[in-house]
């Protein structure tokens, strides 16, 4: 069975069970979102049992809803991270706000060398959201997080006046464990590590930007969201030496390498040649006029290790579904410190600066 096969089927059987709680939940009454449902009454009730619970408890026994959930503490030290997604549109091609809150926070966790265990979220719902999208946002998030095995324990709810929001904003934030012994840290950057990305740049932002419809440009471009704390977890046991590693999110490689080469007063040299850009993520870039090098993404990672673990970090990867089209892009060098080269195919070198703002702004 192959890894896209068996995703299909276990989020089929997210659906079913979301859907089966539903038809056992009370039924809610409006079709849009109102005030009341932001005053902690009946209303609040309503939505949280028609919509919420129905996605976040389904195939779970019922459990009280109290302020905070219990965890059970496991040996290491605690990750915690937060972050507030914006994304517009709500929903667009190979994912939605709901997905990508959940996989960005398990991301973030990751990238630190935790294994992530439970998520919180928190709804800024805008006055007049259909209840329907609100739905589907939230069955994809459940979807996310048991697909990435990491549930959503609690999280809250407001509602703003009409205008105020933007349809809906989401905060999420995570818990996780580094397992003892373990560290990630660009205080063991050295120079001729070498600079590996997971798979092909730029694809979140280009998916989300066309989304918007603003432009007359048709192209097949999704969106990269996933978890990687899978994949982080082969890398780790493969080239255990593994200096340090960032997902390649906002600001997108081009800004993750500058932040390396600031904290490490190290240089990055990438080759051009090397990165690994899609033929219609790089025409969307080029009609546009925009580095694919300073483009977001969702479901990639930066990685640095040991020039004799590369190949075996690069095997790792390569075997697991979200790093298929790994790469090593670069490497490590002591002179010019804190600056990131770009070596041309033809021989040339340039600088790649840190971007004054976003060229694609709300994309996550």
């Amino acid at each position: 069975m192959t890894a896209t096969r068996a995703t299909g089927e276990r989020e089929a059987e997210v659906f079913e069970r979301i859907e089966a709680f539903r038809r056992r939940a009370p039924r809610l009454r409006d079709e849009h979102v109102t005030l009341a449902h932001g005053a902690g009454g009946k209303a609040s009730a309503a939505l949280l049992e028609a919509v919420f619970l129905p996605a976040f408890q389904a195939g779970s026994p019922p459990a009280p809803l109290t302020d905070a959930a219990l965890l059970d503490a496991a040996p290491g030290r605690v990750a915690f991270t937060t972050d507030t997604y914006v994304v517009k549109p709500l929903r667009f091609p190979g994912g939605s706000i709901g997905d990508l809150a959940v996989n960005g926070t398990i991301n973030d966790l990751a990238m630190v060398g935790a294994r992530p265990t439970a998520l919180s979220v928190a709804f800024v719902l805008e006055e007049g959201l259909p209840v329907d999208v609100l739905r589907g946002v939230v069955t994809d998030m459940a979807a996310a997080a048991d697909r990435a095995g990491v549930p959503v324990v609690t999280g809250d709810t407001k509602v703003v006046d009409r205008g105020a929001a933007d349809g809906l904003f989401v905060t999420s934030a995570g818990v996780g464990v580094v397992p003892p012994g373990r560290v990630l840290d660009v205080s063991g950057v050295r120079p001729g590590d070498a600079v590996l990305v997971s798979g092909p740049i730029g694809d979140h932002g280009v998916a989300v930007m066309l989304a918007r419809g603003d432009l007359a440009i048709d192209a097949d471009v999704s969106s990269d969201t996933a978890p990687l704390h899978g994949l982080v977890e082969g890398l780790l046991a493969a080239a255990p030496g593994t200096r340090w590693l960032r997902d390649a999110t906002r600001g997108g490689v081009g800004t993750v390498c500058n932040e390396l080469a600031r904290d490490t007063n190290l240089a990055v040299v990438l080759h051009e040649a090397a990165l690994p850009v899609r033929g219609p993520v790089a025409s969307a870039c080029e009609l546009l006029g925009i580095d694919p090098l300073y483009v977001a993404n969702e479901g990639r990672l930066i990685a640095v290790v040991p020039p004799g673990e590369a190949d075996a970090a690069l095997f790792a990867l390569r075997a697991h579904p979200f790093g298929v089209g790994s790469t090593c892009i670069g490497e490590i060098r002591a002179e010019p410190g804190g600056i990131v080269v770009l070596v041309t195919p033809y021989g040339g070198t340039r600088i790649v600066d840190t971007l004054v703002g976003d060229p694609l702004p709300r994309i996550c």
